[in-house]
């Protein structure tokens, strides 16, 4: 039988939730905005599905170029090409 190779596959180590105290999905993440040109930090939040980049991009940094819905369009470049992610803010922070 062929191993699944599904969206989250090799993922269960970098997507482990880290159990804190208090709320685990604030609706602060939900609601916050970003504007075009910022820099944001893409950090993938295990327990919400939707709206979730691909595990390769977790840790990685990128910049805002749009809006699609409730999602964000982010520009990132990978080795040599740049790349177009649509992302929800629960899955992203503001570049401090």
């Amino acid at each position: 039988m062929r191993r699944s190779r599904g969206f989250r596959s090799k993922t269960r180590n970098k997507l482990k939730a880290v159990v804190k105290p208090g709320r685990s999905n604030p609706i602060s993440k939900k609601i916050q905005r970003f504007n075009t040109e910022d820099l944001v930090h893409i950090v993938i939040d295990p327990s919400i599905h939707k709206g979730q980049p691909h595990s390769r991009f977790h840790g990685k940094t990128a910049k805002v170029i749009g809006e699609k819905g409730k999602a964000y369009i982010l520009s990132l470049k990978d080795g040599n090409k740049i790349k177009k992610l649509i992302v929800r803010p629960e899955h992203l922070q503001i570049q401090k």
